[in-house]
């Protein structure tokens, strides 16, 4: 497509793209931004190398000849992104429709950002959606991120890490993500240790030799109960050394019944303070039902269903193209169009207004047109079902897009990864408890801002009527 461009000599006409999303994940009410410090080490750094350049080269159409052209690939040897870009800080809540990120320049630079962006932006986002839902379901007890084993690849494990701690997860097991990202790192032996020795009691034995300031006992191996007994034997010893057992893990088993008599046999042997660890396939939804039926666990080891991102392989963005403009000329507004008339994309370039209570609490929000502003009092309009809700005159807002680049050059002071799950736990401090709900959520309020809504409504019937 940049070939293309190229060729139809129009690489110099600016657009505006957005990354946005159609569908909550998880069957749920609200998803999670995340992705940012990705894309903006990936757009800073952002060139065609010698060798890349070259391998285009070689690649030949189906007339056996080269499929792009010298000139072409000089134009991309020289090439250094001018875009501005602007997006939605990590650890926002988001929604349907809204744009994460906007991207404008000359168009042949936005298209190739295309697949790296969706690429970021989709998985990130899901991955601290379900994380902020399982430490949502385990309420204040710790989670820690179990999954490398099951990611998707290194990269994938890294990633998953990176945004599960962001969505609220308190430490990871993956030891590069904490070198990499700076996150609290934890973990215990496998059920391999404990079978490599002769018996349990010497392989909790020769752990705490090893490590006697990180003993978290795995005591389900043969069975649970003697397993416990036998850490409450090795935590005695050391005491007497002058150390303290963190706690046990629980990895199969009935997790009520196990946990509520490891509480009992740990509390009464002097270990009130031994944490219990629970693990073994666990989703927010098993959280809550073990929670609710009065297990007495301490912190939960999520590892497949949280780093994998089960049951939703993909968050479903998309990049769409919302105007163009010629040089010298006006903006021209750009619409795709689909059967259902809600998966319509929205022309323009978008912003997002977040409307809230005098409490602080978010109450709605308003996509609009740059160029259009948004009115007093505003009015939003839902895209699949037409209702329209009124926001008050004086309501107190923020616009949720601040800008990262300007003209290629980075001018966003990017927080922590701290600074961003702390912001993620404020936003959820802040949202209507209704939408975070695991079962049957409430939907929040969110349209398109009225002017906006008869601009794509305009465009729609004129484009359906060019093709009667």
């Amino acid at each position: 497509m940049a070939c293309g461009y190229f060729k139809a000599g129009v690489t110099d006409h600016e657009a505006v793209f957005h990354v946005t999303f159609r569908e909550n994940p998880f069957a749920g009410q609200f998803t999670v931004a995340c992705g940012l410090a990705t894309a903006i080490d990936f757009l800073r750094t952002f060139h065609f190398t010698d060798t890349e350049v070259d391998y285009l080269g070689s690649q030949r159409g189906n007339d056996g000849k080269p499929l792009f052209d010298s000139l072409f690939l000089d134009y991309l040897r020289g090439l250094q992104l001018t875009c501005d870009v602007d997006a939605i800080p990590e650890g926002t809540l988001v929604f349907p429709n809204e744009p994460l990120v906007r991207i404008r320049g000359p168009i042949a630079q936005c298209q190739v950002l295309e697949t790296a962006l969706l690429n970021i932006f989709n998985f990130q986002s899901l991955i601290a959606t379900k994380a902020a839902r399982v430490c949502l379901a385990a309420e204040h007890d710790p989670v820690i991120e179990f999954g490398l084993r099951r990611s998707q690849g290194v990269d994938g494990g890294l990633t998953a890490a990176r945004a599960a701690y962001i969505g609220g997860c308190a430490g990871t097991s993956n030891l590069q993500a904490g070198q990499q990202f700076g996150i609290p790192v934890s973990g215990t032996q496998a059920h391999s240790w404990i079978m490599f020795f002769e018996n349990e009691l010497e392989a909790f034995q020769s752990y705490a030799r090893a490590m006697p300031n990180n003993c978290i006992f795995l005591v389900d191996t043969y069975n649970s109960i003697d397993g416990i007994r036998h850490a409450i034997e090795i935590g005695n010893e050391l005491c007497r050394q002058g150390h303290e057992m963190i706690g046990v893990r629980l990895d199969s088993g009935d997790g009520v019944a196990l946990s509520i008599e490891a509480r009992r046999m740990l509390d009464k042997a002097g270990f009130a303070n031994a944490k219990i660890v629970g693990s073994g396939n666990l989703d927010e939804y098993m959280i809550t039902d073990l929670k609710q039926r009065g297990a007495k666990i301490d912190v939960w080891g999520v590892g497949t269903k949280l780093s994998t991102g089960q049951p939703d392989a993909a968050l479903g963005g998309i990049y769409k193209l919302g105007a163009i403009r010629r040089p010298g000329g006006k903006w021209q507004y750009r619409i795709k169009l689909s059967e259902e008339s809600a998966k319509a994309s929205v022309p323009g370039s978008l912003q997002v207004r977040r409307f809230h209570e005098p409490d602080g609490r978010i109450m709605a929000d308003a996509i609009y047109e740059t160029d259009h502003g948004v009115s007093e009092p505003c009015e939003i309009v839902d895209v699949e079902t037409e209702d329209k809700t009124q926001i008050p005159r004086n309501t107190r807002y923020s616009d949720l897009l601040v800008p990262i680049f300007r003209g290629g050059q980075l001018v966003y002071e990017q927080p922590s990864i701290e600074a961003s799950r702390e912001h993620l736990r404020k936003q959820l401090s802040c949202a209507p408890p209704e939408i975070l709900q695991l079962n049957h959520p409430t939907p929040y309020k969110i349209g398109l801002e009225k002017s906006l809504h008869e601009l794509r409504s305009k465009l729609i019937a004129r484009v359906r009527q060019q093709f009667k």
